[in-house]
């Protein structure tokens, strides 16, 4: 089984979106996949991820209201397969902080997705319609990257 990591900078908003959206849109799909998130920086470890966040995703099916922020840590590197960065910054973000010797695959998520955007901007400081554009583009996003995992094993 696969295992993914999803990052983004506080794991409130993009990351756990991501894991909760994956999560449901693996099981639908049949495909075996061990999803987490975390964020480069450890502000909102041990809470839940934003409140506008969680309504967003709930109104999809998606529920992440289990979900609890944390730092990315060393472990991390070596326990998971695929390392997926919401934009630019986190990736080279895990890219610094990553050791010469790490076994995960380091790439920006939306590098799976159907369209011209590369990066999943972090709607935190926007309107409620940021939400809605990150929740389609991580859609678009885990559906293309359960794609790749499925012609992986094929």
């Amino acid at each position: 089984m696969k295992r993914v990591l999803f990052v983004c900078l506080g794991n409130i908003c993009r990351s756990p979106a991501a894991e909760g959206v994956l999560r449901v849109m693996a099981r639908r799909r049949g495909v075996s996949v061990d999803i987490d998130s975390a964020g480069t920086g450890a502000w909102h470890a041990g809470n839940p991820p934003d409140a506008r966040m969680i309504k967003a995703a709930g109104a999809r099916g998606y529920d992440l209201t289990r979900q609890r922020a944390r730092k990315v840590a060393l472990s991390d590197f070596f326990e998971f397969d695929f390392l997926l960065a919401m934009d630019l910054s986190n990736q080279a973000d895990l890219l610094e902080m990553a050791p010469p010797n790490r076994t995960c695959d380091i790439r920006l998520f939306l590098d799976f997705a159907a369209g011209d955007e590369r990066e999943t901007p972090d709607p935190y400081y926007g309107s409620a319609g940021g939400f809605e554009h990150v929740l389609d583009l991580i859609e678009r996003g885990a559906d293309g990257f359960l794609d790749h995992l499925e012609d992986e094993s094929a």
